[in-house]
């Protein structure tokens, strides 16, 4: 579930390949001009974090499947091996291509069933960022984690296309398994528990490294049922692409955070100058935090010594959680399922981080070489510019008027 380095380049263009966050790039075979992949769809164990597996569907032994990566103009032909228990078939999200490659089954082709295989031909016509996933019972393929990443690189240097030195890729996809248990529950509409990027949650998600002053690219999919607000800390980026190709530069401005729809696809960038640990998530709270923590009543401010001991009469291994708020369950031991992960975990250097979910970290690094992207570890702050306890003399806090002076009684 680590990330893979980037395949060497076309040796006839140049451009900066792409880099999966927790995945990987599918290697093809050139035969007479024709650049062949093979993707095997079939039932695979992701790990989403350490301490918790999840049985899906995916391609190539993983979910999601592997990223392809073409240049525009390239003839690509794609094998598909269907090796699910039912009938499936691979739509190409976002490209420009013949109807009857465009992998929907019963309108533009036979389901490929199970045990076949069938071929799909055609030429990468424009470049940007693509997805694929099958449009055969999406309920149950696409929430069992059949999906993947294309990205097609611009065959001339492009007007609305920058070089960059580090080019990243995930996809935003989401589940619901419950606690001890392995399997999606693929008839979920809305109540998903785990979200995640590329089927992995924080802590499990790996760091994006990078390199003082290098000029950034991170494209995002999002095959989720919902909208992710992405954030990151630190920077200013500007969103580049969308599904429809890169952006004028009329229609780029900065931001902090942009929002990703059910279907699209985001291209942001920017100069990593700011050295660090900087955040990088998405900003609905709830999608930074694991199975665990999800359908919990609100208990803050209750006094809870009373009520833990009637529930525990019915029910032994009750435990009351978040009195102060959710913060203390973070180093909290407390009895789990096997295979499930605390709603919020992973350590950083000062303790706890109190994340799941949809979160990872960029690391801006000086002494990061180029090309590496490696874990340089946790970043070793200057004198001085660490926020610490203060014991001196402060200002008076303001308060609000006309406030009470306490909250209400529970």
């Amino acid at each position: 579930a680590a990330t893979m380095p980037p395949l060497a380049t076309d040796s006839s263009h140049s451009y900066q390949p792409v880099v999966t966050l927790n995945g990987w790039t599918l290697p093809y075979r050139l035969k007479d001009g024709v650049k062949e992949f093979h993707l095997l769809a079939e039932p695979v164990v992701r790990e989403m974090a350490p301490g918790m597996k999840a049985h899906l569907w995916g391609y190539n032994g993983q979910s999601p499947g592997p990223t392809i990566e073409v240049v525009e103009g390239d003839k690509v032909r794609v094998f598909v091996t269907n090796r699910l228990p039912e009938p499936t078939s691979v739509h190409w999200h976002g490209q420009r291509l013949p109807n009857g490659m465009d992998g929907v089954s019963g309108l533009t082709q036979k389901s490929i069933q199970p045990g076949k295989t069938f071929v799909y031909e055609f030429v990468a016509r424009r470049p940007g960022t693509f997805m694929y996933h099958p449009h055969a019972d999406e309920m149950t393929q696409m929430a069992m984690g059949m999906m993947g990443m294309w990205v097609t690189h611009p065959k001339q240097p492009h007007p609305l296309i920058s070089d960059v030195q580090r080019d990243f890729c995930f996809l935003l996809n989401a589940y619901d398994i419950d606690p001890g248990s392995y399997t999606p529950n693929i008839m979920t509409m809305t109540d998903f528990n785990l979200w995640t990027w590329n089927s992995r949650v924080f802590p499990g998600i790996d760091s994006l490294n990078v390199r003082l002053n290098d000029r950034v690219r991170i494209r995002i999919g999002n095959l989720t049922m919902t909208n992710h607000p992405i954030h990151l800390h630190g920077h200013e980026f500007q969103v580049t692409g969308t599904d429809g190709g890169p952006l004028p530069l009329s229609a780029r401005w900065n931001e902090v955070t942009t929002d990703i729809a059910v279907g699209q696809m985001r291209q942001i960038e920017f100069v990593a100058d700011e050295p660090g640990d900087w955040a990088f998530h998405c900003h609905k709270s709830h999608h930074t935090m694991n199975a665990m923590g999800h359908k919990l009543p609100t208990m803050i401010g209750v006094e809870q010594a009373d009520l833990v001991q009637k529930i525990q009469r019915l029910i032994p291994d009750y435990m009351a959680m978040g009195k102060n708020g959710m913060e203390e369950m973070v180093d909290m031991e407390m009895p789990m399922p096997d295979n499930t992960l605390p709603m919020m975990t992973g350590q950083g250097p000062f303790g706890g981080v109190g994340m799941g979910g949809m979160f990872s970290v960029v690391k801006v690094r000086a002494d990061q070489a180029p090309g590496d992207y490696s874990d340089p570890g946790w970043y070793k702050h200057p004198a001085g510019t660490v926020a610490s306890e203060y014991t001196g003399e402060w200002i008076s806090p303001v308060q609000a008027p006309h406030q009470p002076s306490q909250p209400p009684s529970v």
